[in-house]
């Protein structure tokens, strides 16, 4: 039976991956911050599967509480093999001049930091036992910038080359390492970006049809069937209305 550690997995890109992969039969390990949503997460994949679930509440912005979670995992969860750092979030589409230091921190200790930390506390054992499969979640602004993005960006930037630098790093232990980056897709993203602003994050998807959390679930779900021969470096999607973060295909 697979062990797979999924972070902010309370709501989301991770609640739809958990709830997917959940239909495999495997030990999940789910990281939140939300007690509530967390538990309701596990609650249904209890339910609703014969997988076995392990609930970490934790912020991933802070490498003690990461170390303390990680080293309370008990032994029947210990043997991770797969790690999705998915935890993350923007803030606000200020321009950077008037960029909030606060703002800037949660985006750069979550979506960078976290990430460094939990594969710094996980990899460790793959390199050990020559296997494992590390699944980054990005963005399509790894690799472009918008209006008002500028830190985000930066931070998904980051995402995309140590995902490359992972991959040159573990390539040696056989530990795959796939960079996933997704485009718009209507979850809580926008509704965090916007500090809770429902109103102003529905106009983002205005017009067209965007991803849904389900989309991004079955792409990680497809990245992991594969053999153990073949490791999918990088993927890119959005919806067929979107091109970049510019470009939309609106009425």
């Amino acid at each position: 039976m697979k062990t797979i550690l999924i972070t902010g997995a309370s709501g989301g890109f991770g609640e739809a991956i958990a709830k997917t992969l959940a239909q495999q039969n495997v030990k999940l390990i789910l990281t939140g911050r939300n007690k509530t949503l967390l538990d309701e997460v596990c609650g249904y994949i209890t339910s609703n599967s014969a997988s076995k679930v392990l609930p970490l509440l934790f912020d991933v912005q802070d490498l003690d509480a990461c170390r303390q979670a990680v080293n309370s995992i008990p032994e029947e969860f210990a043997d991770i093999d797969v790690l999705i750092n998915n935890a993350g979030l923007a803030v606000e589409l200020n321009t950077i001049d008037k960029g909030d230091y606060e703002d800037w921190e949660r985006m750069i200790n979550t979506n960078i930091k976290g990430l460094l930390y939990m594969t710094r506390l996980i990899s460790p054992g793959m390199v050990t036992k020559k296997s494992g499969h590390i699944i980054n979640i990005g963005s399509i602004s790894s690799r472009e910038v918008y209006a008002g993005g500028n830190v985000y960006c930066a931070t998904k930037h980051a995402v995309l080359a140590l995902s490359q630098g992972m991959r040159m790093d573990l390539l040696p232990h056989n530990v795959k390492v796939t960079h996933i980056s997704p485009g718009a897709a209507e979850t809580n993203f926008s509704v965090v970006r916007f500090h809770g602003d429902k109103t102003r994050a529905d106009k983002v998807y205005e017009g067209f049809t965007p991803l849904v959390a389900d989309d991004v679930a079955n792409v990680v779900e497809y990245v992991l069937s594969l053999p153990k021969h073949v490791c999918i470096n990088e993927i890119n999607l959005t919806c067929t209305a979107q091109f970049n973060g510019l470009i939309y295909r609106r009425p």
